[in-house]
Parts: structure tokens; sequence; C-alpha cells
């Protein structure tokens, strides 16, 4: 998607370490027109999978995965990071490691919003490793649900996580795809 990847080079810095901030319009401060343009992108790309349910995890995950399930119609699931009071249904729990925070992270849905008839579509602001994807991806398992597909809005494709998610079998749809991030660059496809 060309005007994202116009963002990614105007606004995006290469911080090291495969570490990529885009925190003015994706992942702090939010532009809501962009997002609903990802969304509607990536709701288009996705759409023949028929998902019933956009599974995401808390919290930079939400706002392209509100985009993606408005456009589709659909309601979104987040997967919490730490469980609410109010979540008094059967909890399904992954552990993954964080590649921005650099620590293991549990995520944990709450089976009443997450059924064995939900046809799963896992929509993330980024591909890196795909620890968080496959973990969101164990989660649909556990539940007995169908993942359909995965959506993300950038994917980082030197650090493998398109090749660590091949064993879901589901198609993989990224709106933008970072080449390297060598030499303090970002090298977009």
């Amino acid at each position: 998607m060309q005007e994202l990847k116009e963002r990614i080079q105007k606004e995006g810095r290469n911080l090291g370490g495969g570490i990529l901030k885009v925190d003015s319009f994706l992942n702090h401060q939010i532009d809501p027109g962009l997002m609903t343009r990802l969304g509607a992108e990536l709701a288009r790309r996705l759409a023949y999978t028929r998902p019933t349910k956009v599974l995401t995890a808390e919290t930079s995950g939400i706002a392209p995965a509100l985009a993606t399930a408005a456009a589709l119609g659909i309601p979104v699931v987040f997967a919490r990071k730490s469980p609410p009071l109010t979540m008094d249904y059967t909890i399904v729990k992954e552990t993954c490691r964080s590649r921005t925070h650099d620590k293991m992270v549990e995520l944990m849905v709450s089976t009443e919003y997450l059924t064995p008839h939900d046809r799963v579509l896992i929509i993330d602001d980024f591909l890196a490793t795909a620890q968080t994807i496959t973990a969101l991806a164990r989660l649909v398992a556990k539940v007995n649900a169908t993942l359909v597909g995965v959506g993300t809005v950038v994917e980082k494709e030197f650090e493998y996580g398109r090749v660590n998610a091949k064993d879901l079998n589901v198609p993989i749809e990224s709106l933008a795809v970072i080449t390297s991030m060598d030499d303090g660059k970002i090298v977009i496809e």
C-alpha cells in the first residue's frame, strides 16, 4: 500500500536492532483516516476467507484489527495481557516473547468471545518473528475455532516471521514489507 510505505519512509525511525518506530501514526498516536484505509485494504485482501471474528493482541494490534473488523462487519476480540475482574468465563492462555518489550508476555482470551464456531482472522500491527501471531493461533486452536488467515500492517521480512508462521497453513497478507533495516536505513519492498 503506497500511502503506508510513504508514511514509513517519511516518519518511521530505525532505532537499531530491527526496531522500527512508527509511533506518529500507528503505535502511539493513530492516524484514524490512514487506519481506516489500512483496515479496508486488509479486509479487501482477506474477505474471501469468510472470517466471523478478528483476533489481535493487546495493545498495538487493536487499531488495525478494529479497522479491519469494521470493514468486514464482524466483531474484533483482543487477547488481554492481564485478566480484568470482569473476565468470569473460561480463559485460554498462551505466552510469547514481545519483540518490542523484550520480555515474555501472557495472552488470554475468554471462551465467551472465541468459540469453536468461529472462523478467525488474526490481524496485528507487525509481522516480525511471528511469536505473537503463532501464540494467537494457538489460542484459536485451544478453543477449537478455525484459523482462516493473518493480516499485518508491516512485515519485517528479514526477521523471518512469514517463514516461522508457514505451519499455520493460512494466507498471510502484509501491507508493507520491509526487506532490510541495515545501516540505519529502512528498505521497503
